[in-house]
């Protein structure tokens, strides 16, 4: 069963989605913008974040801020920030996420990496799990891992992860974004959103980015510290929507947030 009503929490009914990915703190702790997760969550949601991405502790806590947007629990996590990586580990699964309202799961694979094997497992373990209550299954695919080599990011070996990704059970698919990304798209029979990743130097950088993956066929964003982080959340959530849901061009949204274009 296709979890329609679930995904129509997270995408809009032009099929776009602009997921805010805030589950950070898992590995990393407090950082500017989750320290006081709620009035993030307020500040995203007001400006026209459609789902958030967390943790469990943050999903319990602060249910009310999040009772605006579609919510997708993290089911896995490795080492935090002052132990040494390893496999990830499926830490919460379909109980947990229906105890929360959750419209989603998400969990993350690494097609080339040392572990794949084992990271694959868990998304397809958890997508038939998911799948028997209703749950949709949100698969981040990243080719090789985090921190693999630019040989990694390339339109063949990201289009390979998502479509893995897709074969494995996830109704959404979590990316990295490379130029030719419409080979991606067209190897991909379920929607896929691109990861923020690291943050950027500019906001100009993000918002092309963003505009150049919708333009290539990308269902949306899963972003995270590019506006929890950012000074302005709310102004930086509108600017991202303004792209994804009204086609606004990349000057457009870059007013939103107060920059003059160039």
């Amino acid at each position: 069963m296709i979890p329609t009503r679930r995904l129509n929490r997270i995408f809009r009914p032009d099929g776009r989605a602009l997921i805010v990915a805030m589950d950070h703190a898992l590995m990393d702790g407090p950082r500017k913008g989750l320290e006081r997760p709620g009035e993030t969550i307020a500040k995203v949601a007001a400006g026209g974040a459609d789902a958030v991405l967390t943790s469990y502790g943050i999903a319990r806590q602060f249910a009310a801020a999040l009772a605006r947007v579609g919510l997708i629990l993290r089911a896995d996590a490795g080492a935090t920030s002052l132990g040494t990586p390893g496999p990830a580990t499926l830490f919460w699964e379909v109980e947990e996420a229906l105890r929360l309202g959750a419209d989603a799961l998400a969990v993350s694979a690494y097609p080339g990496a040392s572990n794949e094997t084992q990271t694959l497992e868990n998304l397809a373990t958890l997508a038939a799990q998911a799948h028997a209550w209703g749950l949709a299954v949100l698969g981040e695919m990243v080719p090789g891992g985090f921190d693999s080599g630019p040989e990694y990011r390339t339109p063949a070996t990201i289009a390979l992860a998502a479509r893995v990704g897709a074969e494995m059970g996830a109704d959404i698919i979590k990316t990295p974004y490379v130029d030719g990304f419409e080979q991606v798209v067209q190897g991909c029979y379920v929607p896929i959103v691109i990861l923020g990743g690291a943050k950027r130097a500019s906001v100009r950088e993000m918002l092309e980015e963003i505009k150049a993956a919708v333009d290539a066929g990308a269902a949306g964003v899963a972003i995270g510290r590019n506006i929890f982080a950012a000074d302005d959340p709310a102004a930086m959530t509108a600017a991202v929507a303004a792209i994804l849901h009204e086609d606004a061009t990349v000057e457009e949204a870059l007013r939103l947030v107060g920059q003059a274009p160039a």
